[in-house]
């Protein structure tokens, strides 16, 4: 009769054990999935120096060659907002940036848009979309877009000159029913997953200079926690008009020079650029088992915030060392097998 309860009891202990080490490994598949790979499967881009095409970007690079030119005539006429001293009201001290050739052209009954529609479309989202279309035909996804597909899609944008040329222009008399829609930021990703038919999230991103990287490290996460199969990433920027390079000018961020000598002693600033780039996005355990061509892995990625430094605009070491230590953390990788 003594043996009844200690039988019991060990049921019990085992039953115990048994669900303990499911739970275990649950936790530990949730932890793999948290920290799962990403694949990129596709690029697509438009910048600087023709380089309209990953293959024609890396033969920029791979030349030693840059897209600085003086500012297009046809952007804003650069004599007359340009002057030598920074500080002077009103004026821009650089004439120099990135800028891309035919902002103005797009193919609107590719994507079926009417003349009109695509007329009050800002050139950031004209650019962004042709740039995803052409990053998922890189990466084989393009056919795969059904009804009831996942696809998310991440847009950063920062700049709002085109809006200014016509919503907010002063004239309402131009203001018609794409005014909005044609030039708003929130607009930038849904316009891609309208036209494109993607039913995943859809979000545009405005974190100044890093809206872009942010925006692929907020699509790596919809991944890993299951909020979409396949993402879009990337971000957009268009210079259209002088505001924005005359602020740069008084805060001391540009530089007057051609070119930018960076981490150099006499580095005096950067210069503005202008284009787009993407990249598709989609977790590395299905691209694997799906077939598909990996062109990059992304082992792991972190975003923080500088917090309090010696100005708003100005960085802050410890916390941007804390911020990449993050990431390695995520990612499993050592600090010295991380390079450019």
């Amino acid at each position: 009769m003594n043996d009844r309860p200690n039988q019991g009891q060990d049921k019990r202990l085992t039953a115990a054990v048994e669900a303990i080490k499911k739970l275990k490994a649950r936790v530990a598949e949730l932890e793999t999935e948290r920290s799962q790979a990403i694949a990129v499967l596709g690029l697509g881009c438009r910048f600087p120096g023709r380089a309209d095409s990953p293959a024609a970007f890396w033969s920029l690079l791979s030349q030693g060659r840059d897209g600085i030119t003086q500012v297009p005539a046809d952007r804003w006429d650069v004599d007359a907002w340009y002057d030598p001293d920074p500080a002077a009201p009103g004026k821009t001290h650089s004439r120099w940036g990135g800028f891309l050739e035919q902002v103005d052209q797009f193919d609107s009954q590719f994507f079926g848009l009417s003349p009109k529609e695509a007329d009050n479309l800002d050139p950031q989202q004209r650019i962004f979309l042709e740039c995803c279309w052409a990053a998922l035909e890189d990466g084989g996804q393009a056919a795969e877009l059904g009804e009831g597909n996942r696809v998310g899609v991440y847009a950063g944008i920062s700049t709002a000159d085109y809006s200014r040329l016509g919503l907010w222009s002063g004239d309402l008399c131009d203001i018609n029913a794409y005014s909005y829609t044609g030039s708003s930021a929130n607009a930038l990703a849904g316009r891609v997953s309208y036209l494109l038919g993607l039913e995943g999230p859809a979000l545009s991103v405005d974190t100044a200079c890093s809206s872009s990287l942010v925006s692929v490290h907020l699509a790596c996460q919809a991944l890993r926690n299951g909020e979409c199969e396949l993402a879009l990433a990337g971000g957009a920027n268009v210079m259209l008009t002088p505001e924005m390079s005359v602020f740069f000018s008084k805060v001391g961020a540009i530089t007057g020079e051609r070119v930018c000598r960076v981490f150099d002693a006499q580095a005096q600033g950067y210069l503005r650029g202008e284009g787009a780039g993407v990249v598709v996005l989609k977790r590395l355990s299905e691209a694997l088992a799906d077939g598909d061509r990996v062109r990059a892995v992304i082992a792991g990625s972190a975003v923080n915030q500088d917090g309090a430094s010696n100005g708003f605009t100005a960085p802050n070491g410890p916390a941007q060392r804390r911020v990449i230590e993050q990431a390695l953390l995520r990612s499993g990788l050592r600090a010295e097998l991380v390079d450019y």
